[in-house]
């Protein structure tokens, strides 16, 4: 863990920081809950839409191919400006992997403070997002600017799937194992750096990884069901698949994976609030062994977090599992 050389501290201009400044899962259902579907035929056409909260919308355009379309951006999680344009763009593409798709094009979205902070470092946030997209093949076809009192950056991005081959947060079933491929405590060691100007190296590293390889090894092991962990942590994406798929889930606390530092970070108070904000969403739905330190990492709000499967790949820790589930709706989770 080393002082970061910045000398402007981009995480001092926003109030939240990346994920965890996503509105409230309850609160953003309340909203959709009144929005109109697609109406017949075209709706036929929607392989993935709102209705179970999946990463990407789906739109099949022939047999064998459907076209992905998501949007993903946030406020300074690092004060670096390259830095956060990598994660930024890192976290955009990964709604495409974890449909188990390939990222094509993508279009850029920035909000930037013109009288507060030199376009320079809006350059730099824009760099670090070309370098990610170079990375991964993927095309950068410019994109919308506003100016805004916080500055904000992500992508929205478009990709290619195979329509009858996704992963979907509604096709787990009962007696599937659960993989976590990215581990966690992101939101946590964030907040930190906000608050003191550390740089967890550790951290960075993880956020800007794609998911590309775990989403094609996914694919590879006849996987069917997938969700990014990001914003609404890894209880509340947990219980959105479980939900979804009619199933209920069991994770063991032991098992999951941390971020060197995770747990120190927590033990001093840094935990964002949206990551308690997902705590509360989900306890309704859970049932635990373990104490509250351990329900706030996992449910800690992450940014470009990892890929969680129903199903097992190699190098990759099994967490838990579905199960039948117990009350015939599905979504609750036992933590023990």
């Amino acid at each position: 863990m080393t002082a970061t050389t910045s000398t402007t501290r981009l995480t001092q201009y926003a109030a939240g920081g990346g994920c965890a400044c996503k509105v409230p899962p309850g609160e953003l259902e309340q909203l959709m809950a009144g929005l109109p579907g697609p109406a017949a035929p075209a709706a036929e056409r929607l392989v993935v839409g709102t209705e179970t909260g999946d990463d990407a919308a789906a739109v099949r355009i022939d047999a064998g191919r459907a076209v992905l379309v998501t949007a993903d951006f946030f406020t300074p999680v690092v004060d670096d400006a390259r830095t956060w344009g990598r994660i930024a763009a890192t976290n955009a593409l990964s709604d495409i992997y974890a449909m188990g798709g390939t990222p094509v094009v993508a279009v850029n979205l920035l909000s930037w403070p013109r009288s507060t902070l030199p376009m320079e470092l809006a350059a730099e946030v824009l760099a670090g997002g070309a370098e990610v997209c170079a990375d991964a093949g993927v095309l950068v076809g410019g994109g919308h600017s506003i100016d805004d009192p916080e500055p904000k950056y992500g992508q929205a991005v478009t990709g290619l799937g195979d329509p009858d081959h996704l992963l979907r947060n509604d096709a787990g079933a009962a007696g599937t194992p659960l993989t976590l491929t990215k581990p966690l405590g992101l939101g946590v060691l964030n907040n930190r750096h906000k608050a003191t100007g550390e740089v967890v190296d550790a951290a960075v590293a993880v956020m800007t990884t794609t998911n590309e390889a775990a989403a094609r090894a996914a694919l590879a092991a006849g996987i069917t069901c997938a969700t990014d962990v990001t914003g609404f942590g890894l209880l509340g994406h947990l219980h959105k698949l479980a939900r979804a798929s009619g199933v209920d889930a069991v994770v063991e606390a032991a098992a999951v994976p941390y971020v060197d530092g995770a747990r120190s970070a927590l033990a001093a108070g840094f935990v964002p609030g949206g990551s308690r904000r997902n705590l509360d969403w989900v306890r309704p739905h859970l049932t635990s062994a373990v104490e509250e330190d351990e329900l706030v990492l996992l449910a800690d709000a992450q940014t470009s977090g990892g890929l969680l499967l129903a199903g097992q790949i190699p190098g990759h820790p099994v967490i838990g599992e579905l199960r039948a589930p117990a009350d015939g709706h599905g979504g609750r989770i036992e933590v023990r």
